[in-house]
């Protein structure tokens, strides 16, 4: 069934307005007694079917309510150096089929794409969209969130913080190519907060490296290859879900 993300809870009716209503009265066609789903992007799915159409809003019958299947036990958090091109779109897309939670932009000392605020505002929105058609592509029940760009010291603070509050269920991983612990070695079945480095085309510099042991943050190794930044992410996403039981 079609899904969509609402922002709110519904009880036995919905509306959907704006541009998914528009979607759904215009390219998809869909007429009164056809069903779709919705979200409510708190990892709820709605069954509802389609009770009348407005010229720019649909309303709905909820028929059924249940957990959203498809949604992983474990929140990671991936914060990505800025590469090069348009790489990151597809590491967005990719990232939230494989069930991240929040993607984070960061500058390291190696990045080559150095966007000014503007230009980086700009793409904060659309990787924002690429992340929700990705979720209702893939079936997720919670809207990851494209967050503003990091420093690089930023990001490991936070980070590390969040890995704190957790304690033996939180860790931040930084996967480098120098080599580091295997992922089975760090993660597992109980693990519930992940926080994911992954650096741009140059790696990460020596400092960088240095300063997240410092912090606490743990080197990872993703194997004796060179991945590419944007092979990186998904490599390392695929990994975790798995030892963490996911996929």
């Amino acid at each position: 069934m079609p899904r969509f993300f609402i922002s709110y809870i519904p009880d036995e009716t919905a509306r959907i307005e704006g541009a998914d209503a528009l979607h759904i009265i215009r390219s998809l066609r869909m007429k009164p007694g056809e069903l779709l789903t919705i979200c409510d992007s708190l990892g709820k799915d709605y069954d509802c079917e389609i009770e009348s159409l407005e010229p720019e809003a649909v309303n709905l019958r909820v028929l059924a309510i249940r957990e959203t299947a498809a949604e992983p036990s474990v929140n990671v958090t991936l914060y990505q150096a800025i590469p090069k091109s348009d790489k990151f779109d597809w590491v967005v897309q990719k990232a939230v089929e494989l069930g991240v939670s929040r993607i984070v932009p960061v500058m390291t000392a190696r990045c080559v794409s150095r966007p000014d605020e503007k230009s980086m505002r700009k793409k904060v929105e659309r990787w924002q969209k690429i992340a929700v058609e990705a979720a209702k592509q893939s079936g997720r029940g919670i809207l990851p969130q494209v967050g503003e760009l990091h420093t690089y010291r930023q990001a490991v603070e936070e980070a590390t913080q969040q890995a704190k509050a957790f304690g033996e269920r939180g860790v931040s991983l930084l996967f480098y190519e120098g080599g580091g612990e295997r992922i089975l070695h760090l993660v597992g079945e109980k693990t519930e907060i992940i926080s994911l480095f992954i650096g741009p085309e140059g790696g990460f510099d020596p400092a960088e490296v240095e300063l997240a042991k410092e912090k606490g943050v743990r080197a990872a190794t993703l194997g004796p290859r060179i991945l590419r930044t944007e092979t990186a992410p998904i490599a390392a996403l695929a990994a975790l879900m798995q030892a963490t039981g996911n996929l």
